[in-house]
């Protein structure tokens, strides 16, 4: 074992959270079942930004419990710098996503973060993102009720 997650139990971690347990409703969701689920702009946990386009997988981000995003990024889009209350794991699904921590979205401070990438979003620590020329999908999870902060002007 190399110490590093498969992307299939990375992919479990993101959809999830944590283990099933008798207050977990069981998911399994195929890309077509995804496809098929409401699609939103902005809710609690998201960034707002006009394009994305968000789908809850699992539970509610606006309630306590754990909760799975979907967020569909557009090319050349940037979310400001901004925090949630609640811990967030989160997994690059498809396209480049680049990702980066501080108070301020530098564009120095952002890391390539192709397909099959893991981060995190620990609890009131500033982090942004954007996308160049192709759109990403990525997968996020967290403990609600969940929120966004902005630390910058957007």
């Amino acid at each position: 074992m190399t110490g590093r997650l498969s992307c299939a139990a990375a992919l479990a971690v993101a959809l999830f959270g944590v283990p099933a347990s008798a207050g977990t409703p069981q998911a399994r969701l195929s890309p077509a079942d995804i496809a098929a689920l409401t699609k939103g702009g902005g809710g609690p946990g998201t960034s707002g930004v006009t394009g994305i386009r968000t789908t809850v997988l699992n539970g509610d981000p606006s309630a306590a419990g754990p909760y799975t995003i979907e967020i569909r990024v557009p090319p050349h889009t940037r979310i400001a710098a901004h925090t949630h209350r609640d811990d967030r794991t989160a997994i690059v699904v498809s396209g480049k996503w680049f990702f980066g921590y501080g108070a301020a979205a530098e564009e120095a401070q952002v890391k390539l973060l192709p397909p099959g990438s893991f981060y995190t979003e620990p609890a009131a620590v500033p982090h942004f993102a954007l996308t160049r020329d192709e759109p990403a999908v990525v997968y996020i999870t967290g403990q609600g009720p969940t929120d966004t902060h902005y630390t910058e002007v957007r």
